[in-house]
């Protein structure tokens, strides 16, 4: 990847520039840890050579293998369960359905309604009816595979219009949640007016491991189960509600996280696992196949979204309207904070006086949808950024000016009439991505020979190069921050010196985000020790909160960095007394304690005298609110920004898409961590490209169609060019720790809108779909 050495902020630029012209200073020892610097993860060399411990390598004595019995439909009445087949054959220690739930019947993230068992409907294809434990993989999957279900075959609501006149596929009725924002006057029209249809589809988080994990008896009744979760409190209270235990008798213990986007496990998985150990007192294993997680696990929200945006002659914006239909699925789910982020991010991040947004999440017969990386946002960016394109082109105006007209800074309002109080370099970021260089076309590379041209089909490609049309698009994105409407963001953090090594006890999970890496540079930075432990992860430890919406960098890295200046404090009170001086004039680095006078000069492992210093904090964010019944309220704490230029090839005749180049300006507040933040970038670039062009969970009558890794086509190094940092903006945030803002949803979100730009460009077709399928990219002669 280029570029990130050149986008390490303005302020960096400026100093180094200032420090040119007065000449070259004397070479400073390079700095080996803390904030700002690349500290590898500890963890790497484990992965690496395959002794990282994930879920499904665990082992216990007296192991059993569980498998789960998945409805063939996606809607069905059950009229009976017959397992007597199942429990009779050798090797099979128990099965268990809806009538073995001691507890609640029903779980979830935000509304239980969930069954962890189906017992009268089945209301999505691959939903659990039934677990079963024995000796051997092969006899559980025979098990279940022999329970007699019998079922009524119903009639799926798989279109999401359908859903509002359709029989209820719930108690709780077809409608999660209703949201109408109003803002500004209704009666305001435009010299320009502006309609679009749009559509998108349903994205799979793909993670790298399947879900897998183990479940082990206690010996006072409880249960310890070790799994690969995201958010370990959250999974022990849905737990325990099930299994009708006291939370102190369910453990969560996680185990090395195989990638993840969030809360992406399926918690279902892991009632079955408790449930079976219980029943058998003995440890009972699962690993998902590919099949399995595919089916069960939550995906994007497929989004249907009408537009119609009005401006003046001179292309400023002055109203949006907007409808908005999320397709949950079968359960809510975090259905309801998806739907509040499409609505409050539905213009934007533009300047827009007057919006009218309807928002809707409902049920149906689909596989179910949940979070995933930037889930609601993603989806109105590829509308309202193809709004920005129609408007350029009915105005005549350069699409990238346009933006730049409408474009929104700190202190404007959101359509929710909140405030934008954090940074917000938006034009700043379009300039940098506008201004960059594009790259060369083949014909004028002196480094690419004739023949060696990479097509949109590949090397070699089916198609005529001169069929090949190069593209140009734009687009901005937005995300928020944390949890929204009322969410309490907390997290807890204890950090412990003993000798010259320090240890962080945090229930945050790396998830691949590299919050381990940020913990141990923070106190790397704030006690000056250079050698880091974070300890494992578990239920034992005060709660942090789930891995999502890069919480664990602001609210899990704040309360360790509290923690850590509390110790640094109990280390220096005791010299700062002893030479008559205040704990502001000594400073630590490198594990020595120096007086800003040299007067006092010695380790840290000395000044502790053998003793061991610890302090326990918390981070808590300043509380939001829900919205109103007009959608208004302060309902997020920060919000992040990202402008990308992508540049396309396209085969007019085949449809085909090559993406050449993604150039890419992000304001990140400050970077902790330039090679972590660059990887999580182009992570979050290649996971947009896949939503553009290729990833698809396809459904026919809400049955899905090839749940497998061969026909589910995720983007390759292929399919994704170097990712070009252009300028990384370094405009702290006051609020948050450090300055710093999350990275990787806000890439995902704007990548797939300025790829559908530069196929439209190309085309001149209106590319309306994402992914973008090679119809509507093919130009009729």
């Amino acid at each position: 990847m280029t570029g990130i050495a050149d986008g390490i902020g303005a302020a960096t630029a400026t100093a180094a520039a200032l420090a040119a012209s007065a000449g070259p200073p004397p070479a400073p020892a390079p700095q080996r840890h803390g904030i700002g610097v690349s500290l590898a993860p500890a963890d790497s060399a484990a992965k690496v050579s395959g002794t990282f411990p994930y879920a499904a390598d665990l082992w216990a004595e007296g192991l059993l293998w569980a498998a789960v019995l998945r409805s063939p439909h996606p809607h069905a009445r059950i009229l009976s369960i017959d397992t007597t087949q199942a429990t009779e054959m050798p090797g099979v220690r128990a099965v268990v359905t809806h009538a073995d739930v001691p507890g609640d019947a029903a779980h979830g993230r935000r509304v239980a309604d969930r069954p962890v068992f189906a017992h009268d409907l089945v209301r999505h294809h691959g939903e659990p009816i039934a677990a079963v434990a024995a000796d051997h993989p092969d006899t559980a999957r025979l098990a279940a595979a022999a329970i007699a279900v019998e079922y009524e075959v119903l009639e799926p609501v798989t279109d999401p219009e359908q859903a509002f006149s359709a029989e209820p596929l719930h108690p709780d009725g077809n409608l999660i949640r209703h949201i109408p924002l109003r803002f500004g006057d209704p009666a305001v029209t435009g010299d320009v007016i502006v309609e679009g249809l749009y559509r998108i589809g349903r994205q799979d988080p793909a993670p790298i491991g399947a879900e897998a994990g183990l479940a082990v008896p206690r010996p006072d009744g409880g249960v310890e189960i070790y799994t690969a979760s995201t958010d370990p409190h959250g999974d022990r209270d849905l737990a325990a509600a099930c299994f009708a235990l006291p939370p102190e008798l369910v453990k969560v213990v996680v185990t090395g996280v195989p990638g993840a986007m969030g809360e992406r496990e399926d918690p279902g998985m892991q009632l079955a696992l408790g449930l079976l150990a219980l029943r058998t007192g003995r440890p009972v294993k699962l690993a998902a196949t590919r099949e399995e997680s595919f089916l069960g696990h939550p995906h994007r929200h497929p989004t249907l979204l009408r537009y119609r945006h009005h401006a003046d002659s001179e292309g400023k914006l002055l109203k949006v309207e907007a409808q908005i239909l999320l397709d949950a699925g079968a359960y809510a789910d975090s259905s309801s904070d998806a739907l509040a982020a499409a609505v409050s991010f539905a213009c934007g991040p533009y300047v827009v006086p007057h919006a009218f947004v309807e928002g809707w999440a409902v049920r149906t017969n689909n596989p179910p949808s949940g979070h995933v990386r930037g889930e609601g946002a993603m989806q109105v960016c590829a509308a309202y950024e193809g709004q920005m394109d129609k408007l350029a082109a009915k105005l005549g105006m350069d699409p990238a000016e346009l933006r730049l007209r409408n474009a929104m800074a700190t202190g404007d309002l959101l359509p929710t009439g909140q405030a934008v109080t954090c940074p917000a370099p938006v034009a700043e970021l379009l300039t940098a991505v506008r201004d960059e260089p594009l790259p060369p076309l083949p014909k004028d590379d002196p480094d690419v020979r004739e023949g060696e041209w990479l097509l949109p089909g590949g090397p070699d490609g089916a198609g005529d190069p001169d069929a090949v049309r190069r593209g140009v698009g734009y687009a901005l994105g937005m995300v928020h921050m944390l949890g929204a409407e009322g969410t309490d963001e907390v997290s807890t953090a204890t950090v412990k010196v003993t000798g010259s090594v320090a240890t962080v006890i945090c229930a945050a999970v790396e998830t691949g985000q590299g919050f381990t890496t940020l913990a141990r540079q923070i106190v790397q930075e704030v006690l000056g020790i250079e050698e880091v432990h974070v300890a494992s992860v578990d239920t034992d430890q005060p709660p942090a909160g789930p891995a999502a919406r890069g919480r664990h960098t602001w609210v899990s890295g704040g309360a360790v960095e509290r923690a850590a200046k509390m110790v640094r404090t109990q280390l220096l009170q005791p010299l700062a007394h002893q030479f008559g001086m205040s704990t502001e004039l000594l400073t630590i680095a490198d594990g020595k304690i120096t007086s800003y006078d040299g007067v006092l000069s010695t380790t840290v492992e000395e000044a502790l005298e053998g003793k061991e210093l610890w302090a326990t904090a918390q981070c808590r964010p300043h509380p939001t609110e829900p919205l109103d019944e007009s959608g208004q309220g302060d309902a997020f704490v920060g919000l992040a920004f990202c402008a990308i230029r992508a540049v396309v090839d396209v085969d007019i005749e085949l449809g085909l898409v090559r993406v050449v180049d993604v150039a890419l300006a992000q304001d990140v507040g400050r970077v902790l961590n330039p090679r972590q933040l660059a990887a999580r970038i182009e992570a979050g670039v290649a996971q947009g490209i896949g939503a553009a062009l290729t990833e698809n969970l396809r459904t026919s009558r809400g049955i899905v169609r090839h749940p497998d890794l061969t026909n589910y086509a995720l983007p390759t190094a292929v399919d994704v060019p170097d990712v070009r940092i252009v300028e990384l903006i370094e405009e702290r945030d006051v609020v948050a720790p450090f300055g710093a803002k999350a990275v990787s949803a806000v890439p995902v979100v704007t990548t797939p809108a300025a790829i559908a730009a530069a196929v439209r460009a190309a085309t001149g077709r209106p590319v309306n779909r994402l992914p973008i399928r090679p119809q509507s990219a093919v130009v009729n002669a």
